[in-house]
């Protein structure tokens, strides 16, 4: 008989309770992110559900890093990340979280992203993405730091857009896509702000599959992490770790400069000024 279990935001206590057969049901005190492992499997899901777009604000950055964290602790055999949202992977980074910021929030926001994309690149798990939706910047961001991509067909793209906001992606965001696609098309990439259709970004090497549909993708996502079933875990972190290391390395080695840089930036006019227009047009849709 499975058991569900109710995640607390910020590291609380994780409380027992009742589910269905074969699923584990952990939701977050402020319902952030969903996470179902099924016991079949051991395989987790772990959803974002943050209405209307999953846009990742210091309190849904914090609930993806520890709901992993704990998934690490599990005997967990791997991690599928996806959004509950229709339509709508993540529109990325919060805006409000960089407009007109109060510094010290916004310092601690900018550290928190820096630990979450530490813990999702670099955990032993396997790791797989399920974009099933619109993906730019920071969301593209967190589908690049899953080993596999799956991404559902439609009219919604992916891509790392800074430059078309009139923000330079950071050098971890520019590793990440670098070491998936490759430097050349990484470069004319993060230069144009370039944002992909999904047969797009299946032919630039963005993400490796398409789907028909989410549970499509879902099923794609746990055939990837099954295909891990005859491979020694152990082998394995320790290969993924090697194959990543530089990239995790630098942000280690450079924390404190990468959010001084980034203060450094929000606290420019030119940028406030970018970002009050970009809010504006939001607006008006």
């Amino acid at each position: 008989m499975s058991r569900s279990l109710a995640m607390g935001v910020l590291g609380k206590q994780i409380v027992k309770g009742i589910a269905a057969p074969l699923l584990r049901n952990y939701t977050s005190a402020t319902k952030l992110v969903d996470i179902v492992v099924n016991d079949k499997t051991g395989i987790a899901t772990v959803s974002m559900n943050k209405a209307p777009v999953n846009s990742l604000n210091l309190e849904l950055i914090t609930e993806l890093n520890y709901s992993i964290r704990e998934l690490e602790k599990s005997k967990c055999r791997g991690v599928i990340l996806t959004s509950s949202l229709p339509s709508i992977f993540s529109a990325g980074l919060d805006i409000m979280e960089m407009h007109k910021p109060d510094i010290k929030r916004a310092e601690t926001f900018w550290r928190t992203l820096q630990d979450l994309w530490l813990t999702l690149y670099g955990t032993g798990l396997p790791t797989a993405a399920a974009i099933n939706g619109a993906s730019p910047a920071g969301g593209c961001l967190l589908a690049l730091s899953c080993e596999y991509r799956t991404f559902v067909e439609g009219k919604h793209t992916i891509g790392l857009n800074e430059t078309k906001l009139g923000i330079v992606a950071p050098k971890w965001f520019q590793d990440t896509i670098i070491n998936t696609i490759g430097h050349r098309w990484a470069e004319i990439s993060l230069l144009q702000g370039a944002l992909y259709s999904p047969e797009d970004a299946l032919k630039i090497g963005l993400v490796d599959e398409l789907a028909k549909d989410k549970a499509d993708a879902i099923v794609s996502c746990e055939k990837y992490i099954g295909s891990f079933a005859r491979v020694a875990p152990d082998a394995r972190t320790v290969t993924k770790r090697v194959v990543r290391e530089a990239a995790l390395n630098w942000l280690e080695k450079n924390r404190d400069q990468d959010l001084k840089t980034f203060i450094g930036f929000l606290e420019q006019p030119k940028v406030q000024k970018n970002l009050d227009l970009y809010i504006q047009s939001l607006k008006k849709k």
